[in-house]
């Protein structure tokens, strides 16, 4: 309800804000979530074993390269917050370009395209972060989150801003497909006008 509401806020007079607001959200959520899981590191020693009463200790790192569900959500966040970042670039500089017909439907069909693309990585990295937290003993993977504890809290903190992405990328491409139907009001409206008017 709180959705449709805004959608159809976004295709009034105020529409340009609105979607310039949830893009600096969208911008800033998918951003944040990129540098976090690609700054994601920790680096621990455990005793693996012992000879006499002497322990041996190994070194362990924990980093996002290592998986390539990670490795994705990075490439595709960065991706979502360059289109973001561009989009925004074009209402703030784009002077008095009017967005209509082709232009519009590029915009909306990207809108959508990047939508795809951030909710498979969250998604995927999502997947990944459930293993590392519980393992799958029907596999016998391990969970790696009792030992890489900040590792892994990272982690949780940058898939809870793509999915935050995730959401406000839906809202706006929802407002750009409804700003499709936009100009053919007006039109519409412009054309009944006229013809009022003309005896």
């Amino acid at each position: 309800m709180a959705v449709a509401k805004l959608v159809l806020a976004a295709t009034s007079g105020k529409s340009s804000k609105i979607l310039l607001g949830l893009r600096v959200l969208a911008f800033l959520a998918t951003l944040s979530a990129a540098i976090v899981m690609g700054l994601n590191k920790e680096t621990k020693t455990f005793v693996v074993g012992n000879v006499g009463n002497t322990p041996i200790k190994a070194t362990f790192t924990a980093k996002f390269q290592h998986t390539p569900a990670f490795v994705y959500f990075v490439v595709a966040n960065a991706m979502v917050s360059f289109h973001n970042l561009l989009m925004i670039a074009l209402q703030l500089f784009g002077g008095k370009t009017e967005l209509t017909g082709f232009r519009l439907l590029s915009i909306a069909i990207l809108d959508m395209l990047n939508v795809t693309l951030l909710s498979a990585a969250a998604n995927a990295a999502g997947f990944m972060a459930e293993v590392g937290k519980n393992g799958n003993k029907h596999a016998r993977w391990d969970k790696i989150c009792d030992r890489f504890a900040t590792y892994c809290d990272h982690g949780a903190g940058a898939l809870i801003a793509a999915f935050a992405g995730v959401v406000l990328m839906l809202i706006i491409s929802a407002v750009s497909i409804s700003r499709l139907v936009q100009p053919n009001k007006c039109s519409i409206s412009t054309t009944a006008a006229s013809t009022s008017v003309v005896p």
